[in-house]
């Protein structure tokens, strides 16, 4: 009989997934131990907790943050995180038609995207966002490389972007996260928690990488690109440039971001409604242009 903790080259121990179960575990005991004193003092048990925060979460409506549903249910924070996921698990088990979202340690409670064409019916139906290409672009950009100012936004998408940065702004989706140490001090601007929620993800960390073999080809060709200008460039007026790896470096961030969003739904992201009209999608590219080359 082989040692139990022995590995196998084939099938490594994952470490953390044991840590983790192990911490699972002893959540779960701690709240069966803690409902067994409660009902014997007669006190609150977790029934009571789950129906606690699920009161605390329809009547905030917007995001509550765990230490706020510790207080609510008088436990620590474990405690609480434990009863909001069971409460989690249940909703989607019995196929009910609320949802509860985890949103960077926060939780929110939410209609089931299942039933979205069910709601318009008796609802108004919610303003849709158009989002084009260029909006994208800069909103790929702000995710991977947030904070990041206007300035640095332009120099990676090569024009100027003040106006897609705005309508991000005014969308919900960005937020001015501070100013830079710098001359001037340019905004930062950074995601916000509607973003998170829009595109259907925890945190910042449950965002997509691009796969390694993906990444190499884009080096290849961009490298490739960027040697036939700088080159003629180099010939044209003798003037000093950025080195091909710097530049490479900024366009492969870029192009991360637009495959990332480009390939959205296949990532099992939400993509923003952009059901218009041609007309009306061709007047808002035509805008977005206008600004982009001023």
């Amino acid at each position: 009989m082989g040692n139990f903790f022995e590995e196998d080259d084939d099938d490594p121990v994952d470490l953390a997934a044991v840590e983790a179960r192990h911490a699972e575990m002893e959540a779960e005991a701690e709240v069966e131990r803690l409902e067994t004193e409660s009902a014997s003092a007669g006190q609150k048990t977790a029934e009571d907790w789950e129906a606690i925060i699920e009161a605390v979460l329809f009547t905030m409506g917007n995001s509550v943050e765990l230490k706020q549903l510790a207080v609510a249910i008088g436990q620590s924070e474990d405690i609480a995180k434990r009863v909001v996921l069971h409460l989690q698990k249940r909703y989607e088990e019995e196929k009910r038609g609320m949802r509860i979202l985890e949103l960077e340690n926060a939780y929110q409670m939410c209609t089931c995207a299942d039933y979205y064409e069910n709601l318009i019916r008796v609802a108004a139906t919610p303003k849709k966002h158009v989002m084009t290409d260029v909006i994208m672009e800069t909103l790929s950009i702000i995710a991977y490389r947030q904070p990041v100012t206007k300035m640095e936004i332009g120099k990676i998408r090569g024009v100027n972007s003040d106006h897609a940065v705005n309508r991000l702004v005014e969308y919900g989706l960005v937020y001015e996260a501070g100013r830079l140490d710098a001359p001037g001090r340019p905004a930062l601007f950074a995601t916000t928690e509607e973003f998170l929620r829009r595109f259907g993800v925890s945190s910042m960390v449950d965002l997509p990488t691009m796969n390694p073999e993906q990444e190499e080809e884009i080096i290849q060709e961009v490298e490739e690109e960027l040697q036939m200008k700088l080159g003629a460039q180099g010939e044209a007026d003798g003037s000093t440039t950025e080195s091909v790896s710097e530049v490479v470096e900024e366009v492969l961030k870029e192009r991360e971001g637009e495959e990332i969003f480009a390939d959205s739904e296949s990532n099992g992201l939400e993509t923003v409604e952009t059901e218009y009209s041609d007309e009306e999608n061709k007047e808002k590219e035509e805008s977005d242009h206008a600004e982009d080359q001023n």
